[in-house]
């Protein structure tokens, strides 16, 4: 039974590892040398190989989760319905809203709080709409916008298929938490020179 275990553990490393771990080191996310990360790992902040949280949108998550009430972006102009943060971007707010403990995670407690130009704070409301349903309906409703469903996302396939999280554009629709390899802060799914980026979903 431990042979399984040690297995399962392995493999669970390796396809993590694949995905992720080779590119987060050295990114922004990589927090291993952070003093108030004591572990000096790297993963082990947001998941862990066993006995995680079951968090929407995450495997095995590892850290706290916000319970905060948000400000929410609100437009005249806009024709989606913007909801509080769900999903992925509420795990991502669970460290850059600033209401829990960057070493709040494995069941410790946190009293080391995110600051500076990381700090995303609990008013939403001059920031990129999040937690909405971005589909073929709303880019038929607002012509600034492409159909998701059939608009490339320049990774490959569509939008709806590289970008969404069953239709819904969260945090990680822009910003790829593991780094993918573009140099920026940001962490920045695509390169955004020329706003390229922005016009990915943008029909400007």
């Amino acid at each position: 039974m431990k042979t399984l275990k040690l297995l399962f553990s392995l493999i669970f490393i390796a396809a993590f590892a694949s995905v992720g771990f080779g590119q987060i080191t050295g990114s922004a996310h990589d927090l291993s040398g952070e003093a108030w990360n004591t572990t000096t790992e790297i993963c082990i902040v947001c998941h862990t190989p066993h006995n995680g949280s079951g968090a929407v949108g995450a495997v095995l998550w590892n850290h706290a989760e916000t319970v905060a009430t948000f400000t929410v972006y609100a437009s005249t102009t806009l024709d989606a319905t913007v909801g509080q943060p769900s999903g992925t971007s509420k795990l991502c707010l669970s460290c850059h809203d600033g209401t829990v403990g960057l070493e709040d995670f494995g069941g410790a407690g946190g009293t080391t709080y995110i600051s500076g130009d990381a700090l995303v704070g609990t008013d939403l409301g001059n920031d990129h709409p999040i937690s909405f349903t971005y589909d073929a309906a709303l880019s038929g409703a607002d012509v600034g916008l492409h159909d998701p469903t059939t608009q490339p996302s320049g990774l490959g396939s569509t939008i709806t298929a590289d970008l969404l999280f069953g239709e819904s554009l969260e945090c990680a629709s822009c910003h790829d938490v593991h780094n993918n390899g573009l140099g920026s802060d940001y962490l920045l799914r695509l390169d955004n020179a020329a706003s390229a980026l922005c016009l990915t979903c943008h029909d400007k």
